[in-house]
């Protein structure tokens, strides 16, 4: 297996002497430690939405994504949608309190921040990793400081009992979990009672038809990437934190300075393709907040997180390279979802000539999330192009909705 500190770096963002030194001595530990053989790919992503908002989630995935709905997983205080492609790309849990009123650890992470105490239950919540032994890559990250929810605790809040599961990130608020799943068994999560809810089943069956009849089922790819914003101070942090709990790698980070930000690409070192292991990409703020009256120039990735707290952004669907009669297949998609009723941020960035086109789509009423359709030509070999993602920041600062919301928490 190639040393996690091999694979060649991309970008001009400057770290820190830090960041540098560090890097190599995590990874050389992890990789000396066999968590990097033992830890594979994404199997799961899991988010929570409001009370009464999930078949309309649901709905909204399966049109908007490849993904079928499965399965309900049903407890006492919550239901868990089960949503799968296939068993090469993750799964995603969607997961309902039933009482509105029911605070727990994950609400609570919502409710310190102005927007995202308006919408408690709707968050991203984390990344659950296949692995080869369970036992041995819990006792090894517990002997490196690593802290895991008790067996008490995962069965008080509902989750998979098959599942080790780390404390919240202090730097991105997301969990990091992990089951050890053989590649040739099919993945089965230990919760609950098994059912296919008709109103999940109806939502899912009527998204998928449209699916197919704007034929979006045979130019939907699964996941690309997956994007989390954190406070500019926290940046190396959290990239330096996912590494020490995955098996990935740090691919580069690209400045932003018109937008006063960098993006920051982790990837798995056992899959080249992120279809089979989504990307994990950081954005911050290149100054902190108390810093742009004297900058004088934009901070939306700061406001995103003064105002909802560090979190997931945005998930990127990969759309198939090629055309579709004179269009070339983002802009298809993008048409075809317009024509639907849904909004998006901006108009398609990038150009075939590029190698890359991307747009963002509007933040999901029901989760908060936006989805990202990215498309890239031919042989690109660049993960992204500065441009673009300028033209996506600015547009994720400049959405309506956010800034009516900011300004009321200003008021």
């Amino acid at each position: 297996m190639k040393a996690s500190i091999d694979f060649p770096r991309q970008g001009d963002k400057q770290n820190s002497a830090f960041f540098e030194e560090w890097l190599g001595r995590l990874l050389e530990d992890r990789d000396r430690q066999g968590l990097t053989e033992n830890i594979g790919r994404i199997d799961s992503l899991m988010i929570t939405v409001e009370p009464g908002h999930s078949a309309a989630y649901v709905g909204e995935l399966c049109l908007m994504t490849p993904y079928d709905y499965l399965v309900t997983l049903e407890t006492e205080q919550h239901s868990t949608h089960i949503l799968r492609i296939d068993m090469h790309a993750p799964d995603v849990l969607v997961r309902e309190v039933k009482d509105p009123n029911l605070h727990g650890i994950f609400r609570s992470l919502n409710e310190v921040y102005p927007i995202g105490a308006q919408r408690p239950n709707s968050r991203y919540m984390g990344e659950i990793f296949q692995v080869k032994n369970l036992h041995a890559v819990v006792e090894t990250q517990k002997a490196r400081e690593i802290r895991f929810f008790n067996q008490e605790q995962i069965r008080q809040m509902e989750l998979p009992g098959n599942m080790a599961i780390v404390k919240p990130s202090p730097y991105t608020h997301n969990i990091v979990g992990y089951w050890e799943r053989p590649d040739n068994h099919i993945r089965v999560y230990s919760l609950g009672v098994s059912s296919i809810r008709d109103d999940m089943q109806v939502a899912f069956e009527q998204a998928k038809a449209l699916r197919e009849k704007l034929g979006l089922d045979r130019l939907l790819l699964p996941i690309d990437h997956l994007a989390t914003r954190v406070y500019s101070q926290n940046r190396e942090a959290a990239i330096l934190e996912y590494l020490t709990l995955s098996s990935y790698y740090y691919w580069g980070s690209y400045d932003i300075p018109d937008q006063n930000s960098s993006t920051n690409v982790t990837k798995n070192v056992h899959f080249a393709n992120e279809l089979h292991s989504p990307a994990k990409v950081f954005t911050a703020a290149n100054h902190p907040y108390f810093c742009n009256h004297l900058i004088g120039k934009p901070s939306p990735t700061e406001a995103f997180v003064r105002n909802f707290g560090p979190r997931l952004h945005h998930l990127a669907v990969a759309v198939k390279d090629g055309h579709t009669g004179d269009q070339i297949n983002i802009d298809y998609v993008v048409s075809a979802l317009r024509n639907c009723g849904q909004q998006f941020l901006l108009e398609v960035v990038g150009s075939e000539q590029e190698g890359l086109k991307q747009i963002f789509s509007s933040a999901s009423e029901h989760s908060s999330l936006i989805v990202e359709y990215v498309q890239r030509f031919g042989g690109f070999q660049g993960f992204f192009t500065k441009e673009n993602v300028a033209d996506l920041t600015a547009a994720a600062g400049a959405d309506e909705i956010l800034r009516g919301l900011d300004a009321a928490a200003r008021a």
